[in-house]
């Protein structure tokens, strides 16, 4: 049987979260880019942090492999901006959970075992190891930038082959690298016309885990820009895991609803 805990996790991911070495199909260009001013970089930050969206739907294909795991899977995906994220998983075309995540809760239905869980955002936090808010799953279904602030101000690191943006300066990454402190590291890489996010890295040295989106291509629904196949990687000092994601159909600010039952019969989940 699929364990529980590694389809949760499955689903926080999808909803989720100098860099490690990127094991994706995009090539780094041996050409020197056009030199476009620092402010001009960080604005394309702002303007794709801006774009809103009322509602979204996808179907995904899911490809995940781990240490111990290689399975494909596919799941649909419910979105009600700032209000919640409503998710059904299938296997072998048999549902087998339902999620719903809001802003401060995470509710997850195990069919197969019969059983529910409900617990505070958190509970992510506490039993994977990975950090991220409700905010963070809007921001990567999405592919707007993770965890992007206006108000906070952004570096350019100096590389004349991509456009990289970095939530703190050199001399910060340096110190965070050799004392690890509680900080997270975020890298944008916007792509060659410097007008979309190619890739995103968040690093936290505290405990050596590295997440890597990386968005392979992109479709244009209702002259708003979303992904189309996204490949994400997570290394942390016991498991090396990578997902890829295929959006198969998708829906922008059409009516969606949002359920969830759970069954009267149904216990929580040990």
């Amino acid at each position: 049987m699929i364990h529980y805990r590694f389809f949760l996790f499955l689903l926080l991911v999808m909803g989720c979260i100098g860099c490690s070495k990127k094991m994706t199909e995009h090539v780094i260009s041996t050409e020197k880019l056009p030199k476009i001013k620092d402010k001009e970089l960080v604005a394309t930050l702002d303007s794709l942090h801006e774009i809103k969206v009322k509602t979204f739907y996808t179907k995904l294909s899911v490809d995940y492999k781990d240490t111990t795991r290689d399975i494909s899977f596919k799941t649909s995906i419910k979105n009600v901006t700032d209000s919640a994220v409503n998710a059904i998983i299938t296997y072998a075309r048999i549902p087998i959970f339902t999620a719903m995540v809001t802003t401060d809760t995470v509710l997850v239905v195990n069919k197969t075992d019969k059983c529910y869980t409900k617990a505070s955002l958190g509970y992510i936090k506490e039993n994977f190891g990975i950090d991220f808010s409700y905010a963070n799953i809007e921001e990567l279904i999405l592919g707007k930038p993770i965890d992007y602030s206006m108000d906070q101000r952004y570096f350019v690191i100096n590389n004349p082959y991509q456009y990289i943006i970095s939530s703190h300066r050199k001399k910060e990454r340096r110190r965070l690298e050799r004392k690890a402190k509680d900080d997270i590291l975020i890298f944008y890489t916007l792509n060659d016309q410097a007008k979309q996010i190619e890739s995103m890295a968040v690093e936290s040295p505290s405990d050596s885990t590295t997440v890597i989106i990386d968005y392979l291509t992109w479709q244009t629904i209702n002259d708003i820009q979303v992904p189309k196949e996204v490949y994400i990687y997570i290394k942390t000092p016991k498991n090396h895991i990578t997902v890829r994601l295929e959006y198969e159909k998708v829906e922008i600010n059409e009516p969606q609803e949002l359920i969830i039952i759970i069954p009267e019969s149904y216990e929580i989940c040990d």
